[in-house]
């Protein structure tokens, strides 16, 4: 079974995030394709980005600057998929999501993996300008963000008694959103052991060659 993992992306007191998550988790565990963990970034007091070169150890096992980020980082190389259920603040993603992301430094955790991004606000937008920017993070890191997003406006009104959505179309645009998920965690899993070298190496080692060329022409 897929493992797919489903990122909380606020903390802050009074969050919104509660009912989104458990209808997203409830329905993600009902197709019976995914095997389904809720990280909560409540429960991840991670450090604000401190890792360098020199906290990472050795490249390929990294060892970190302490020992939450590398269980952090095993968290989610263990994934398939990404389900990331994120607010909107400012026009973009909660300082506390950018860290968690940022914190998964040479582990290339997220890479080859696909993204279903989840948006919502207390605004009519639904958290659509915060997806746009999650998404082009996620591209930096070698994820797979996918075209289909659910959009979760005035949030505060969005489910009703049962935990369902007041709006039947957010229901619509979770099942597709899952299924694509499936589809490319499916398809992705099988294409992992055959990847290239991360781009960073590939570009290094090139430059190395060149370097090396240009010393011994001169």
């Amino acid at each position: 079974m897929l493992k797919l993992k489903i990122l909380v992306g606020s903390t802050r007191e009074g969050r919104a995030a509660d009912s989104v998550v458990r209808w997203v988790a409830r329905n993600a565990e009902a197709r019976g394709t995914f095997a389904v963990e809720v990280l909560d970034l409540r429960d991840w007091n991670l450090p604000m980005f401190a890792e360098t070169i020199h906290t990472v150890g050795d490249f390929h096992h990294p060892t970190y600057s302490q020992p939450l980020i590398r269980r952090w980082n095993d968290a989610i190389r263990d994934a398939d998929a990404v389900l990331i259920v994120t607010p909107e603040y400012n026009h973009s993603i909660p300082a506390v999501l950018k860290n968690a992301l940022d914190s998964l430094f040479f582990s290339f955790a997220l890479r080859h993996k696909p993204a279903g991004l989840v948006g919502y606000s207390a605004g009519p937008v639904g958290g659509a300008r915060s997806i746009e920017h999650l998404a082009q993070v996620l591209i930096e890191a070698e994820a797979v963000p996918l075209r289909s997003t659910v959009l979760v406006p005035a949030v505060h009104n969005a489910f009703v008694d049962t935990g369902e959505p007041a709006n039947p179309a957010m229901g619509g645009a979770l099942e597709v959103l899952l299924e694509d998920l499936g589809w490319w965690a499916g398809v992705l899993a099988d294409a992992r052991p055959s990847s290239l070298p991360p781009a960073v190496f590939r570009m290094n080692a090139r430059q190395q060659q060149q370097q090396q060329q240009a010393r011994a022409a001169s």
